[in-house]
């Protein structure tokens, strides 16, 4: 069985320099306009700081439930996903009671309420610490996740039928995680207006075709918008 982070070990080790996402913020808010290019091993980066985050700092590990709340479409969310599955735990979209930690840009949330544990998501590409007060025990990933190390080494392998995503009450379980290639390799794809479920849909399917996203949050791109000719962009998801 291939799991999220093996495929992505294999791209990286393919090509650690072609870009894995990038990342165009349309919506109005603090962080409109940033462009953000994500090659494959910074990619790996993130996701082994994610990963070492939840595994070490968050005790996360094989059959834990994390439950995802970010911006869809947004490259933090590609490798917060990928961090979950890469210590074998179950990512969840939908909201639970209890799940054992939460990753959100909304750390006083009712939903953060019923969580065990809490990191605190910040969207500007270069901020160094969460812009408001966190109360004792969140972890503020702008200012903590810098200190987890650049590699990761699971403490233990997901089974094939054990629970890698929940949304809307359905189960994929992790050796389904892969749906059959629908892209050529190699393909430069837009994602915009995508739910999170759709979105990691999109970056497994990346993972598998070598392919690379380009992710617009805010309204969809116009067909002849040029910052789509410049990217290569040849397939809308």
């Amino acid at each position: 069985m291939l799991t999220p982070h093996q495929a992505l070990v294999l791209r990286i080790d393919e090509d650690a320099t072609r870009p894995a996402i990038t990342f165009y913020d349309d919506a109005p808010g603090p962080t409109q306009g940033e462009r953000i290019e994500i090659s494959r091993r910074v990619l790996g980066t993130w996701v082994a700081k994610a990963a070492n985050a939840l595994q070490e700092g968050l005790d996360v590990q094989r059959g834990s439930v994390v439950l995802i709340d970010l911006p869809s479409p947004h490259w933090r969310t590609c490798y917060w996903a990928l961090a979950v599955w890469a210590v074998g735990a179950t990512l969840t979209l939908d909201p639970h009671e209890g799940a054992d930690v939460l990753v959100t840009t909304d750390p006083d949330s009712s939903t953060a309420e019923d969580a065990d544990e809490v990191v605190a998501v910040t969207l500007a590409g270069l901020a160094r610490e969460y812009p408001g007060d966190l109360r004792t025990g969140v972890m503020d990933e702008a200012r903590e996740i810098s200190s987890f190390g650049d590699a990761f080494h699971a403490w233990d392998e997901p089974e094939p039928d054990d629970d890698a995503l929940v949304h809307d009450g359905d189960r994929v379980i992790y050796q389904e995680l892969f749906a059959p290639a629908q892209w050529p390799d190699g393909s430069r794809v837009l994602v915009s207006g995508e739910s999170a479920y759709a979105l990691l849909g999109h970056l497994l399917h990346a993972l598998a075709t070598g392919s690379s996203l380009v992710l617009v949050r805010g309204p969809a791109p116009a067909a002849d918008d040029s910052r789509m000719t410049s990217e290569g962009v040849t397939l809308r998801a």
